[in-house]
């Protein structure tokens, strides 16, 4: 029998109330942020660009100005929904033969269960990343629904960028656990392990500050010049000749060519609630589906969800990602529009933004541009390697991804924002969140802290050691692979989701992911 580290505690975070705004994220500084443009008169819209911008700087190993993201936002005035789509994409001089399969039984070494590519090209370095669309996005969110300038918007981020990265025993084991893989490359062993070892923490408790590079010159750039500097003009040169240099397919034109674009959610009744979630090249039609699933094989329940629910909730994932795999991506000839950071925000009018955005692993392709301190996306290890498929590698192809920015629109006029970090346990956490809000009415505490089971695309079912014991026994019986693991700070083997709920009386209320030292929800009161 394997041996296993035990965490030996229980930690729970309470939700958060308030009537005047609300922001969760995945660290508190960033949810600082939020919460304060909300104060300062701004909108959810505004909260949530400016609280994602300061993420970059301080918890860059998950998202960044070198990434991309969904965004489904909700407009009290208009009643309306809407998607802001700026996923990345292929480079236009892209090709299947870039990415050689390594040999057959052999997995890619991430979460993705790919085949391997041989050197893990698609994994990490200079082939692994995609074209960045984030700040044309957020860029394009603002113009469209914000209510304050883009220049008052990054000024936190500036701040944070140029004050370094905040050092405390959580960044310290993030940057210790990819050491061996920054240490590869150049410029992110410079910028992480400047002497060649993880930064240390004070344990007098005091923070400490590591410098990233030119990053806080960059974001400076970008406030001066605005969002489009990053696809135009000097920046964007510096970006094309440091991607070049590195081995990168990206060029000037690429960047120039990158597009966001707002669409209509995909919307799907459940029960008596309708949810929206972004579209066709994300998890939100996987969510729609296991849903779907889920209606004809649990009935509604008063009482906490029991055996029957968890076993449910296990055949609707194996169904969902069976067909996932197998069909979506943009290749597949439908028309439907198409380690990651998520965050909530709602503002007192009404607004709800949830918003997921990602450079994907953990430091992303692990390729720092030494002209500008960005760190850049491993984007590409989202398509299939094995070419002629639905999401195969193509020059110019948007990848499946596994976000879900999803909006629960409940019978009584509640909103909930939802959404996770966690790769392909994205969807996977969302569609139980969605059944405990929905089927069993919890409150926003209650479901965050109510056991969770993941299968992502595999046989093994991963169930919480916090499940009752007559459902993980039933569990292990009825399913051939399973494990039981912690819902602890590393590793992690359940997604990260953060739950933002307004009701019809204006009362909010904030849960967020519970283990880890950083997430937090802060109300704007």
């Amino acid at each position: 029998m394997q041996n296993h580290v035990v965490e030996h505690w229980h930690i729970t975070k309470p939700s958060v109330t308030s009537e005047h705004g609300m922001v969760a994220s995945q660290h508190y500084m960033a949810s600082n942020v939020g919460a304060e443009v909300l104060r300062r008169g701004g909108n959810a819209i505004d909260a949530a660009v400016a609280a994602g911008l300061a993420l970059g700087t301080v918890e860059p190993w998950m998202s960044g100005l070198g990434g991309g993201g969904y965004m489904t936002v909700y407009l009290a005035r208009e009643k309306a929904f809407r998607v802001v789509e700026f996923g990345m994409r292929a480079p236009f001089g892209a090709k299947a033969s870039d990415y050689p399969l390594a040999g057959e039984g052999e997995n890619a070494p991430d979460a993705f269960n790919w085949p391997a590519v041989v050197g893990d090209a698609n994994v990490e370095g200079p082939l692994s990343i995609a074209v960045p669309a984030y700040l044309r996005g957020i860029s394009l969110a603002l113009s469209q629904w914000g209510t304050k300038s883009f220049a008052d918007l990054i000024e936190p981020a500036c701040q944070l960028a140029e004050q370094g990265l905040p050092v405390d025993w959580y960044t310290s084991s993030k940057i210790n656990h990819f050491a061996r893989n920054l240490r590869r490359f150049e410029h992110a062993r410079s910028v992480f392990l400047p002497d060649g070892l993880p930064p240390a923490v004070d344990f007098e408790g005091a923070l400490r500050y590591l410098p990233i590079g030119r990053l806080g010159d960059t974001y400076r750039e970008i406030q001066r010049e605005g969002a489009e500097s990053f696809f135009e003009g000097r920046l964007a040169e510096s970006i094309a000749k440091d991607l070049a240099a590195a081995g990168s397919k990206i060029t000037l034109d690429d960047l120039r060519s990158v597009e966001a674009r707002i669409s209509e959610p995909l919307t799907t009744a459940y029960r008596d609630a309708r949810i929206h979630v972004a579209g066709h090249l994300t998890a939100g039609p996987s969510l729609a589906q296991a849903l779907s699933i889920l209606e004809q094989k649990l009935a509604p329940a008063q009482e906490d969800p029991g055996v029957d629910a968890y076993r449910a909730y296990a055949e609707s994932l194996m169904e969902t990602y069976e067909w996932r795999l197998s069909h979506l991506g943009e290749g597949d000839g439908t028309t439907t529009p198409s380690n990651t950071s998520h965050l909530c925000a709602v503002d007192r009018d009404g607004n709800v933004v949830s918003l997921t955005q990602t450079i994907m692993s953990g430091f992303g392709s692990r390729i720092l541009l030494p002209g500008s301190g960005l760190l850049m996306n491993n984007g590409m290890m989202w398509f299939d390697p094995r070419p002629g498929g639905a999401n195969s590698v193509e020059g110019g192809r948007h990848p499946l991804c596994n976000m879900c920015p999803a909006i629960i629109e409940a019978a009584d006029g509640s909103l909930t924002a939802l959404g996770a970090c966690g790769g392909r346990k994205i969807f996977p956490a969302v569609f139980q969140l969605t059944s405990f809000l929905v089927d069993y009415g919890m409150s926003i505490d209650s479901a965050v802290h109510q056991p969770r089971l993941d299968n992502s695309g595999t046989s093994m079912v991963t169930i919480m050691d916090s499940m009752p014991a007559d459902i993980v026994a039933a569990l292990n019986e009825e399913f051939a692979d399973t494990r039981l693991r912690p819902y602890g700070v590393t590793p992690n083997h359940f997604a990260l989701p953060q739950v933002v709920r307004r009701n019809i009386g204006g009362r909010i209320e904030g849960g967020c992911f519970i283990p880890s030292p950083h997430a937090r929800v802060v109300a704007a009161d």
